[in-house]
């Protein structure tokens, strides 16, 4: 099987080879610290624009706080500026940042017409003025940057490698790779040719991305390209220990059973007060509700619960609703149901199947 074994980003040893993706709105510091608790070796932060006016807002200043995170502690920006984005890099380094990751991978509209994101990969001699920039700020700190692309902008324009060899040399310490072009955004399947592509081209750490979901296909992934991690992002959703299960699989061989629901009750009551500790209660019990979505949506009575917390305005009554239903569950079941019957995604990210392991991985 394949080894948990450590991988090295500059300064850096992480624990074993399965990281938390960014997701915007959805991986802020609770939810990363969760995931690490659970055995995510890595976790990199929602991205935060570059512009100074865009990163004092309120929503961007929550996701500067690093107060109690487990490092390293890795902060991704989005700008297409060179200049700015290389000021951004120094800002997050005063702020607590160890890893700077630059965002060339969000296939959002409102990014790409920007010319940020992934629109980068139509520009590939901007795209590294941008990583040469931010690099030159971070080596006095002695902080790598890392690189998170797609396979490129189209299916017509794929050139991951090509940006993943000059981001090498450009100085970038470790480039992931969704398995999608832009154009794609969450839709249709990820392919791997193009990751296996990529790793086989450049000297520094390869991650994959892109419907890893399940154990086996994370250690699928792995062995057809050679990688040397896998990042997971929707399959977290409602699932955060995903992330055990893939090191205890690669470890073993066998699969984990699902957790004692006392667990899982324990962990997400958890996750909730660190939540209401950063958002404070007004915005803490309204941006908790969809993890709740995530965590409930298809169990029996999910629906039902979320709808009455849709009702509530208070972090305590809305913990302990939650409370009460794990209750109710651990008297039905000592374990979690399934974990298939369980992954709910928010239309933004739905890729509308998960599919098993490919025919080309086997």
């Amino acid at each position: 099987m394949n080894s948990p074994a450590s991988i090295r980003i500059g300064p850096h040893t992480l624990p074993n080879r399965v990281f938390l993706a960014p997701m915007a709105g959805v991986t802020d510091r609770p939810f990363r610290q969760l995931c690490r608790h659970l055995g995510a070796g890595y976790a990199v932060s929602e991205m935060v624009a570059s512009r100074f006016d865009l990163r004092t807002s309120h929503q961007a200043l929550r996701r500067l706080c690093h107060d109690g995170e487990t490092g390293p502690i890795a902060v991704q920006i989005l700008g297409t500026e060179p200049a700015v984005m290389a000021e951004a890099a120094r800002a997050h380094i005063g702020l607590g940042a160890q890893i700077i990751d630059i965002n060339m991978g969000c296939p959002a509209k409102k990014v790409c017409h920007q010319w940020a994101g992934s629109a980068l990969m139509q520009d590939l001699d901007l795209a590294i003025r941008i990583v040469s920039a931010v690099v030159q700020a971070c080596t006095p700190h002695e902080v790598p940057v890392t690189l998170k692309m797609r396979t490129g902008y189209s299916a017509s324009h794929k050139n991951a490698v090509q940006l993943a060899r000059r981001a090498q040399d450009a100085g970038a310490a470790m480039i992931t790779v969704h398995g999608r072009t832009r154009d794609q955004r969450y839709r249709g399947q990820a392919e791997y040719d193009t990751v296996a592509a990529v790793k086989a081209a450049v000297s520094v750490p390869v991650v994959a991305n892109g419907d890893i979901d399940t154990p086996a296909k994370a250690c699928a992934v792995l062995a057809a390209t050679g990688v040397d991690a896998v990042m997971v992002g929707r399959a977290a959703l409602g699932r955060p220990w995903v992330f055990r299960d893939m090191v205890h699989f690669m470890v073993t061989g066998q699969c984990l059973p699902q957790p004692q629901v006392a667990d899982v009750k324990q962990w997400v009551l958890s996750h909730l007060q660190d939540h209401y500790a950063l958002y404070g209660d007004y915005m803490g019990v309204r941006t908790a509700r969809k993890h709740i979505g995530w965590y409930f949506g298809l169990m029996p009575g999910g629906a039902t619960l979320c709808a009455r917390l849709n009702t509530l305005d208070d972090g305590l009554q809305q913990s302990q609703a939650v409370a009460a239903f794990f209750d109710t569950l651990a008297d039905q079941l000592d374990r979690w149901p399934d974990a298939d019957a369980l992954t709910v995604v928010p239309s933004r990210f739905s890729s509308h199947s998960h599919p098993p392991v490919l025919e080309s991985l086997r």
